[in-house]
């Protein structure tokens, strides 16, 4: 005789819970969880897109809002929320975009599902490939790595991650001026965040900790600012709500994902939330005081953005890593 399972009431309503925070002890069903996940969407939102009563500029076009989608559920909930928050604002106009790396299997589904999201809210979707950016397909550029590591050292030891990371983010830097946008939204969740912070960490790099978004405050010259309202929501939040709410999402993993940096900085994060629920948080907050630090200071100088030599894009040096990167393949 098999023993019965108790399934545990939400702690918010009467309903059954289909999912337990461990950090704030609460068990919740899926509606409790969809409007907790909306609240603090809402509330990023306030805090970080300061709009007037009419956002529209002095030609009478509306103010701009991409929204940076990729098919997965983390973009498939920002789009989402953010119509459903102020989608009826005639004086914003929302723009779903989506950059296409090239990864068979991977991109077409998941660039489906992006478009029949953005379809179904009534969402205009425009996209951008890395060949029109003029780099090569990210399957081409994961061939051509071995040769790239023989010809140059600071290509040894690289994962495929870190050449796509680069061309994407040069691909939503287009994104974001093909549209026009004034402000672009990103859909990185609380892990995403920690990952990145103990990342930057590990390197003893707090400048890049610094740059990273919301970029409310301190926009960075030459870009578009950022956005993350889904900052503070785990990622395991992020997907209930998704499935909870119908959304069409793709549910692959990129096939050259495994051995990358984030892999191991995503295990180590959920370690440390395992064996101490709220680090997460954590390392969010404490970015937040770096950050207020770092703003308040007058003796720590934030190194000054320049303009590649070769693209003209933002960058750190005199020839961008994307530039770079794009010389080693054409070696290769």
């Amino acid at each position: 005789m098999c023993a019965a399972i108790s399934v545990e009431r939400c702690s918010k309503c009467p309903s059954q819970s289909i999912l337990y925070q461990v950090y704030s002890g609460q068990h919740l069903c899926g509606k409790c969880l969809s409007d907790s996940v909306r609240k603090k969407t809402s509330r990023e939102l306030r805090k970080q897109l300061i709009l007037p009563k009419n956002a529209r500029h002095d030609d009478g076009t509306p103010f701009r809002l991409l929204v940076a989608i990729s098919g997965g559920k983390d973009s498939a909930v920002l789009l989402s929320l953010i119509v459903d928050i102020i989608g009826k604002r005639r004086d914003v106009e929302i723009i779903a975009g989506c950059v296409d790396e090239g990864i068979d299997g991977y991109r077409k589904p998941s660039m489906e599902c992006a478009i029949e999201l953005s379809k179904t809210l009534g969402i205009k979707f425009v996209s951008i490939s890395y060949s029109e950016l003029g780099y090569e397909e990210m399957d081409t550029v994961v061939s051509k790595m071995p040769r790239m590591s023989e010809l140059h050292d600071e290509a040894k030891g690289m994962m495929p991650c870190s050449f796509c990371g680069v061309f994407r983010r040069q691909g939503l830097n287009a994104l974001a001026r093909k549209t026009n946008a004034d402000i672009m939204a990103l859909g990185h969740n609380l892990d995403d965040m920690a990952q990145s912070i103990l990342m930057n960490l590990q390197k003893g790099d707090i400048e890049r900790s610094v740059r990273l978004a919301p970029h409310t405050e301190s926009p960075l010259e030459g870009l578009t600012p950022r956005i993350v309202p889904l900052r503070w929501i785990p990622e395991q939040e992020i997907h209930a709500h998704a499935v909870v709410s119908k959304l069409p999402f793709f549910h692959g993993d990129c096939p050259h994902a495994p051995g990358a940096m984030r892999q191991l900085s995503r295990d180590i994060v959920a370690d440390l939330e395992e064996q101490t629920p709220g680090a997460r948080h954590g390392l969010l907050h404490s970015l937040e005081e770096i950050r207020r630090l770092y703003n308040n200071s007058n003796d720590i100088i934030i190194s000054k953005a320049k303009k590649c030599s070769i693209c003209n894009e933002v960058t750190s040096r005199e020839i961008c890593q994307a530039c770079t990167m794009k010389k080693w393949l054409s070696e290769a």
